[in-house]
């Protein structure tokens, strides 16, 4: 090595060794102390260290305060929704208790063993009685079909029921309410009364749909008194029939029905306060069917009864013009309203009948009261149904249409025709007095 670079060689080691020996430490070093393994930091750290704790700090406290305010919201939420549950739950619970708080509860019973027990069949006629008991069938009820030419009765099946105290005539009262209303000119056909903001009815759909609203607005137009009087000429509180024995009478009221019970209105829908029997009803069905002759029911006890038979009429009844007004809703009673059950069985001919249905003391009334209107002629049905649920007007409609399919598998309309002339039906008939 020549000496320059021997000088050279030396000076650059004195000056590492000299930087070695006199460097202090760095600002941004760590020293370990080696006895016990401790680090320090510097104060830059320190701080840097200390602002991470700080928000790491406020980090923590946000989301507990974040936590807990989603916690109130749900337990909030949760209250609400417990309430709306329970409000609910009562609502419901409360409209379960309406649903069957209403609930009737029948104790007769719709169903009979012998219904024809006792009955006096001699002077029946035999193809009329034998449909009435096959249409009425097991039903507790009874059949009373008459010729409503001369008043004659045909068939009575279950006698015992027909000539009873009778019973409340339901929606059947409507037949002569709507006869009065017309009769008095507080209605006509084609009036519509208005029952409500958006609704109003006229007479046929009255009669058809059997409304009860409607019917309450002609008995308050009417009143009590002229309620009583039309009732009274159409045969209601006096017998029926005349000598037939173990017919009762039924009842109309002497005043009007308490207000508190719906007054004259409820009479004129439902004949509450009214008892009717099948007899009185099939009799005015009978003056409508034959334009207002108002016959004594004859029930014949034997076959010289029937050769001996005498009409007796008991008034005429100023109802020839009224009886179209009417026949639209009883018509349409059949064919699309309240009694159309009865089509299930038989439409070859156009029948006109009312229905009726309502409940007493336990025991529920189904009534039906209907014409046939043939080419032939003219035959009246009553059908008075008593029982529990399966007893109601379309019911009693529905055996009508039974009874009205076997009479014209028969032919019993088409014969009656060809044997009319000099039958006791032709015989001229005669006021009576009873």
């Amino acid at each position: 090595m020549t000496l320059r670079l021997r000088i050279l060689f030396f000076a650059v080691l004195s000056f590492i060794l000299s930087t070695a020996l006199f460097a202090g430490p760095s600002s941004t070093s760590t020293t370990k102390a080696k006895t016990t393994g401790h680090v320090t930091e510097s104060a830059r750290a320190q701080k840097r260290l200390a602002r991470l704790r700080h928000h790491r700090t406020a980090r923590r406290h946000a989301a507990h305060s974040s936590a807990k305010a989603a916690s109130a919201r749900a337990a909030t939420a949760k209250a609400a929704n417990l309430k709306v549950a329970t409000t609910r739950t009562a609502s419901a619970r409360h409209h379960r208790v309406r649903r069957h708080r209403y609930v009737e509860r029948f104790t007769a019973s719709s169903f009979a063993s012998d219904i024809t027990e006792g009955d006096v069949v001699e002077g029946e006629d035999p193809i009329v009685r034998q449909a009435a008991i096959d249409a009425l069938g097991n039903m507790n009820g009874t059949v009373v079909a008459i010729d409503p030419t001369d008043g004659r009765i045909l068939a009575m099946v279950n006698q015992k029921l027909a000539l009873s105290e009778g019973a409340q005539p339901c929606s059947t009262i409507k037949v002569a309410v709507a006869l009065a209303g017309l009769s008095e000119k507080v209605i006509t056909r084609e009036e519509e009364i208005r029952l409500g903001r958006r609704s109003q009815i006229n007479l046929t759909e009255a009669l058809a749909h059997s409304n009860n609203a409607y019917f309450e607005a002609v008995g308050r137009r009417l009143g009590f008194a002229k309620v009583s009087y039309y009732a009274h000429q159409f045969g209601l509180g006096e017998l029926a029939g005349f000598n037939i024995p173990g017919e009762h009478l039924g009842a109309f009221p002497t005043r009007e029905l308490d207000a508190s019970l719906g007054g004259v209105g409820k009479m004129c829908s439902f004949g509450e306060s009214i008892s009717m029997t099948p007899l009185q009803l099939g009799a005015l069905v009978s003056a409508v069917a034959n334009g207002g002759t108002l016959f004594y029911l004859q029930h014949p006890a034997s076959a010289d009864d029937i050769i001996n038979f005498q009409p007796k009429v008991k008034r005429q009844l100023s109802i020839g013009p009224l009886v179209p007004e009417i026949a639209y809703g009883m018509t349409g009673a059949v064919q699309y309203g309240t009694a159309r059950s009865l089509r299930l069985n038989f439409s070859e001919e156009q029948i006109l009948g009312k229905t009726g249905t309502c409940s007493k003391d336990g025991t529920r009334f189904g009534w039906f009261a209907s014409y046939a209107n043939t080419q032939y002629g003219h035959i009246v049905t009553v059908v008075f149904l008593e029982g529990g649920r399966p007893t109601y007007g379309p019911k009693a409609a529905e055996i009508s249409g039974k009874f009205y399919r076997a009479l014209y598998d028969h032919n019993f309309f088409a014969q009656r025709a060809t044997t009319a002339s000099g039958s006791a039906g032709e015989k001229p008939a005669t006021g009576v007095q009873q």
